[in-house]
């Protein structure tokens, strides 16, 4: 890929945001933190950067960051729903899924 993708928790906008190595916003996931558990809302990828897998870095950067602050998930997006289904690695984050 030739822009490098980073991917931030701007936590006082409550989302996680992709930006290019110009600064460029790429795509974001909102969500709502609770005690001990985070509700992964509504996922969008600007037009313009679409197919590239900036969904996907975003949603891999939010759970890696759910699974280091013992965070339970709750994939109220349906990209999350999708996303968790298929890297089975995160089941056990996934709200209910053990029970």
């Amino acid at each position: 890929m030739e822009n490098e993708i980073t991917v931030v928790d701007a936590k006082e906008r409550s989302r996680y945001e992709a930006h290019d190595a110009d600064g460029t916003l790429m795509g974001f996931v909102d969500y709502h933190l609770y005690p001990g558990r985070i509700t992964f809302l509504h996922a969008e990828t600007l037009p313009e950067f679409r197919g590239r897998g900036i969904a996907g870095t975003i949603a891999t950067k939010s759970l890696d960051d759910a699974r280091a602050l013992g965070l339970q998930v709750s994939p109220a997006c349906p990209f999350y729903q999708d996303f968790l289904e298929e890297h089975t690695e995160y089941a056990d984050l996934v709200k209910g899924a053990a029970e």
